[in-house]
């Protein structure tokens, strides 16, 4: 049995004891997927995992998502992602940069990956180079967000299809970063707007900042009841707020919770690695699947 303690009173739960690197298959993985179902999000504290060991633990949970062999239609070796304003040469990115433009555009509520042809599972972030302040991953449960949702709001999404934009979101920062070629490479996607959990049957709204339309609806009021849905969610109250150290380790469900990253001194460097993996049918992905 691990020992835990709450991240948050309604979702998550820190993880003690557990050093990530003798995880495997055989050893621990199991109670680590257990929690994943049930709590949505898992912080491992003074972690000193590399990009091997992040990459190993990845694989246990899914395949992993590779953005750059979806867009080729080809194998593409796999990378850890950085998400970084460091620039490899000992500075840092310009704070109008596109690149940090890029970086603040996921300061906005949102779920990875929805515009993808096969959603994300998971993400698994760690932290490598912390700023003085600011900076911090906040996170919010879906699930909560949709138990609490008034009834007439529920009755609105219960059959609803949602679609999905990346570059929706990045024009939100930038009209030129909305409109970059890379922001546009992916057609609009569209999934049900509720992902139930194969594992515990509990019920998430599936929503993301890149979320542009519903089904249905007029542009204008879709793009209303998904900004209002949410703000419900999202709470402060129903927020858990990530302050990083170095080789923290947070791992949650994107089918189930949003996220965000929080400003912090530009000047200074920040980088995280991440990992996402793909939904699989294990995972319910047919629940959320237009057919």
């Amino acid at each position: 049995m691990l020992k835990t303690t709450p991240l948050h009173d309604k979702f998550g739960v820190t993880v003690h004891d557990v050093d990530l690197r003798d995880v495997t298959k055989e050893h621990l993985f199991a109670d680590i997927r257990k929690l994943f179902e049930v709590h949505s999000a898992l912080l491992f504290p003074a972690q000193k995992i590399g990009d091997e060991d992040h990459t190993r633990l990845a694989e246990l949970f899914g395949p992993l998502e590779n953005r750059e062999a979806m867009a080729a239609g080809r194998d593409v070796p796999f990378e850890v992602s950085a998400v970084s304003n460091e620039t490899g040469r000992g500075s840092v990115t310009e704070a109008e940069s596109l690149h940090t433009l890029n970086l603040q555009a996921n300061m906005l509520w949102h779920t990875d990956s929805t515009f993808l042809p096969v959603p994300a599972l998971v993400n698994l972030l760690t932290a490598k180079v912390v700023p003085s302040s600011g900076g911090e991953t906040e996170l919010a449960s879906t699930r909560t967000g949709w138990a609490e949702m008034p009834q007439a709001m529920r009755d609105k999404f219960k059959n609803a299809v949602i679609w999905h934009r990346l570059s929706h979101s990045r024009k939100q920062i930038s009209p030129e970063l909305g409109a970059m070629p890379v922001m546009n490479r992916w057609p609009d996607r569209p999934w049900k707007a509720i992902w139930p959990n194969p594992v515990t049957g509990e019920e998430a709204l599936y929503i993301a900042s890149h979320a542009f339309a519903i089904e249905g609806m007029g542009l204008e009021e879709g793009e209303a009841l998904l900004n209002e849905a949410i703000a419900l969610c999202t709470r402060p109250e129903n927020v858990y707020s990530h302050r990083w150290n170095s080789g923290d380790v947070l791992i949650w469900d994107e089918r189930a919770v949003l996220h965000r990253g929080r400003p912090w001194p530009y000047e200074e460097p920040r980088t995280l690695k991440s990992i996402c993996c793909s939904a699989t049918e294990a995972d319910g992905l047919g629940y959320v699947r237009i057919v």
